[in-house]
């Protein structure tokens, strides 16, 4: 796996990073690989790792009243963590799961702190992945306030075009916001009464 070319692709996405910044990231991160089902982090627990993609898809999710509510998603290429514990030290809300086996870079809080305040470039980098997160989130909340359960299924796949064949539809459907039920209704329209 070629670590720099992935930085490179992250950077793109995001801001990209001197070469030193981007040296001294892949000093202090490591390659790791999960499997399918595997949880990384539990509510409740505090967060000092997150995760880029190279390979698979991760979730962050909710249990409410013993219901799993899924609150994003992350591909090849995007970052997952559980950003609440990740950046604020507190307990987190979140459970993160890897939904496929997956290859990733992971990192600590503690690096992204020594390299934020060493390197501009990085402080960027982490404040414009915080800002897609976070837009990202406030894009999901109008979606779900404002949209009919359709029109926020089309909007995801405009997103992530191939996430019924990565992401189980149970996950997909509390991430709309709707019953699995409902979900499919939505994907087979000649099965609506």
């Amino acid at each position: 796996m070629n670590v720099d070319k992935v930085l490179n692709e992250i950077g793109v996405i995001y801001s990209p990073l001197s070469n030193e910044c981007h040296q001294e990231f892949i000093a202090n991160s490591k390659i790791n690989t999960f499997k399918k089902g595997e949880i990384v982090v539990r509510e409740g627990q505090f967060s000092e790792k997150a995760y880029i993609i190279v390979q698979g898809c991760a979730r962050a999710y909710y249990l409410k009243d013993g219901k799993d509510i899924s609150d994003w998603f992350s591909f090849e290429n995007e970052i997952m963590t559980a950003i609440v514990s990740f950046f604020s030290k507190e307990p987190s809300p979140h459970y993160v799961e890897f939904v496929e086996d997956s290859i990733v870079i992971e990192f600590s809080k503690e690096t992204v702190d020594s390299l934020s305040n060493k390197y501009h470039d990085f402080e960027r980098f982490i404040s414009k992945v915080v800002t897609q997160t976070m837009l990202g989130l406030c894009e999901r909340l109008y979606t779900i306030q404002f949209n009919k359960a359709d029109d926020r299924y089309k909007h995801l796949l405009s997103i992530y075009p191939e996430i019924t064949n990565r992401i189980p539809l149970t996950h997909i459907a509390s991430y709309l916001g709707i019953t699995l039920e409902t979900l499919s209704r939505i994907r087979n329209p000649k099965n609506r009464i």
